[in-house]
């Protein structure tokens, strides 16, 4: 445990040192927010939620990418790769509360007549997806312009695609159209059924596929070189 403490606090220290970047990220969900306050309340909680993921993919791709110096050394202090995962997704975890909470607050105070608890979870559920999905682009993508990119294209796509459509399912934050309509709309319970599902599936599955990509990649010994025998 020590040991996944002490890497969550190395992350939180490495997101610390990015200002601009934390005021920008910071500041990006509420953009999203007032782009819909005027006219369509109900799209403005949407939209905030979107916010909230994208910024918080964000930094757990920013995170990533800056740990992938040091992770060796770690590892030869004897830190495995699940302490590492573990402290970062605690550390990234930690970081999606602290941004959620004033805008969850927002919503209290500037929005009536909706389910409260049902956006507490849609909340709840981005930060859990947001923080491995940006972990697993940045496994997948060692550049960080690149990472950036897909997570536009993503956010692009959540927007615009129909939530009815199967295709849509595809996307990390399809659940918080699901829960946004059963919370803003008043519909039945099936939306938000499908929508703790959709979340919990993609939670775990890109939790998973960040501690394999680790695993895999902190297996290698790239500077080592076999010579053949004679």
């Amino acid at each position: 445990m020590n040991k996944i403490l002490t890497t969550a606090d190395l992350a939180l220290r490495e997101i610390a040192r990015r200002r601009t970047v934390l005021v920008v990220l910071a500041v990006l969900p509420l953009a999203f927010y007032l782009s819909r306050r005027g006219d369509h309340l109900g799209q403005s909680i949407r939209f905030v939620c979107l916010g909230l993921g994208w910024a918080l993919s964000t930094a757990a791709l920013f995170a990533g990418s800056a740990a992938r110096p040091i992770e060796p050394r770690l590892r030869l202090s004897g830190y495995g790769s699940r302490h590492l995962v573990l402290g970062r997704l605690l550390a990234l975890w930690t970081v999606g509360l602290a941004l959620s909470l004033p805008y969850y607050l927002l919503i209290l105070v500037d929005q009536h007549d909706v389910r409260y608890g049902a956006i507490a979870v849609v909340m709840l559920l981005t930060v859990a997806v947001a923080a491995p999905f940006g972990l697993a682009l940045s496994a997948v993508l060692p550049r960080e312009l690149e990472g950036t990119l897909v997570l536009l294209i993503v956010v692009g796509l959540q927007m615009m695609t129909d939530p009815a459509a199967t295709a849509s399912r595809a996307l990390p934050f399809w659940f918080s159209r699901e829960i946004g309509t059963y919370a803003i709309d008043h519909t039945d319970s099936g939306y938000l059924d499908r929508g703790l599902l959709h979340g919990v599936v993609f939670t775990v599955a890109l939790t998973a596929l960040v501690a394999v990509a680790a695993g895999v990649r902190l297996r290698r010994r790239p500077h080592l070189r076999f010579m053949p025998s004679r």
